[in-house]
């Protein structure tokens, strides 16, 4: 699990202390004593075993048949977690898949070897699952079997209490007041076997979440927005699955140093044989093929092994491995008649990127200046980051196709159809429409 940062406005010193001096819920066997330090409040303190140990990796249908049973007769939230191994293999799978709940314990489960988790997921179905920043483990755990009903995302709701880090780490450390070592977040969890730390690590990672989640849920309820965050809980689980990009290739990064269509063509050629050698062999593409690499064949367009050995980008053994499919990838591009080349760009399906928005439309960028400090202030008022009182892209849509009458029921309506949340559109449309009247006031 990686570390995130929010990027709205800090809360208070304050609100921070008060959330660090919350009472500790691990018994004391289960983390070092902490020392003296300076301070205001006290210690962190390092969190170094789970408490009833690092259990055995689940690995057959027996041992799966006892982690169901135990888990069903568990009682209250699930704590649940992935590890994945991005960076190392093809695809966002899990590697891991941890659990902890109350009677229950911890249950570390080999999805290699356990694929089908769903008679876990129908002994779990009437329970809350806590997971940290979901939106990056559902697709996984969904392809496992495992798809909750109710969700706790700790991460967004640090997010809509203003929290300014919220990776687990920090959120433990600054609300229940322990350190959790993030020292093999970025690890290759395909190993098998895995070693006994990362196994250690995996485990704390779901210690003390559903503890995580009992504060967060009493600070929401303090502060009036424990509804906000359960409309959101829900809307992460019943919002569809973006579609897959038309043109994945342009992601390429680098790619705006490409200026002509015929180079375009060869980024598109390499990207789609890289992408199919590292599905073949399960490698993550970047291992295969960086993508600076790619830019830079598409930019010389070598012809032979030795004028591609020659670039700086393929020196590596790696990046020669497949030498031979990069320049049948380029001979490809070079063969393609004008009117296959791909287009520079192609059209989206929303505004225009918004920095051409004062040559193309200046009234619709008057009302994206005024719609953003409409949300900007409210976001600094309400303490929580701009983006998740109101997501960016809406208000671009809303500012380049207004409503016909600038009302609020009006506004209401276009963000409701953009699939905003009540509560966000409670707290931002009567603003907006009026930012909107103001200046079609001002321009009349």
């Amino acid at each position: 699990m990686s570390e995130t940062r929010a990027t709205g406005p800090e809360r208070d010193a304050g609100a921070e202390n008060t959330a660090a001096r919350r009472p500790r819920t691990v018994p004391e066997q289960a983390v070092r004593p902490p020392e003296d330090e300076p301070g205001d409040g006290p210690p962190a303190v390092p969190l170094l075993e789970p408490r009833e140990g690092v259990p055995p990796v689940v690995t057959g249908a027996a041992e799966l048949e006892r982690v169901i049973a135990a888990f069903a007769a568990g009682s209250g939230p699930v704590a649940v977690d992935a590890e994945r191994a991005s960076g190392y293999r093809y695809g966002q799978r899990a590697y891991l898949i941890q659990l902890r709940r109350a009677g229950a314990g911890t249950a570390l489960i080999d999805p290699i070897a356990l694929p089908d988790l769903s008679g876990l997921d129908a002994a779990l179905a009437d329970a809350e699952m806590v997971l940290h920043a979901a939106n990056q483990d559902l697709p996984c755990l969904a392809e496992v079997g495992l798809v909750p009903r109710r969700l706790f995302d700790t991460e967004l709701a640090g997010r809509l209490l203003g929290y300014p880090r919220v990776g687990l780490g920090s959120m433990v450390e600054n609300v229940l007041g322990f350190v959790l070592e993030k020292g093999h977040s970025a690890a290759d969890w395909s190993t098998r076997p895995l070693p006994e730390d990362w196994l250690r690590y995996a485990a704390l990672d779901v210690e003390l979440l559903v503890e995580l989640r009992d504060a967060l849920r009493a600070e929401l309820a303090d502060a009036g927005k424990l509804d906000w965050a359960l409309e959101e809980f829900a809307a992460i689980l019943t919002t569809p699955p973006k579609p897959p990009r038309p043109d994945p290739w342009r992601r390429t990064s680098g790619i705006h140093r490409v200026r002509n269509r015929r180079a375009l063509a060869t980024v598109r050629e390499l990207w789609e044989a890289r992408d199919k050698i590292a599905r073949e062999r399960d490698l993550s593409p970047g291992r295969v093929l960086q993508d600076a690499a790619i830019i830079e064949l598409a930019q010389q367009t070598p012809g032979t092994p030795a004028e591609l050995q020659a670039l700086p980008t393929m020196r590596g053994r790696g990046a020669r491995r497949h030498q031979s499919a990069w320049l049948r990838a380029v001979a490809r591009a070079r063969a393609l008649s004008d009117r296959r080349l791909p287009e520079p760009t192609v059209p989206g399906d929303g505004p225009p990127p918004a920095h051409r928005w004062a040559d193309r439309d200046p009234e619709a960028a008057k009302r994206l200046t005024a719609a953003r400090a409409v949300v900007a202030a409210l976001a600094e008022e309400h303490s929580m980051p701009s983006e998740n009182l109101m997501q960016p892209d809406f208000v671009r849509r809303l500012a380049w196709t207004p409503p016909d009458e600038a009302s609020p029921s009006a506004v209401a309506a276009v963000l409701r159809d953009l699939g905003a949340r009540r509560w966000q559109i409670e707290l931002t449309a009567q603003p907006i429409a009026r930012a909107f009247h103001r200046l079609e006031h001002k321009e009349g």
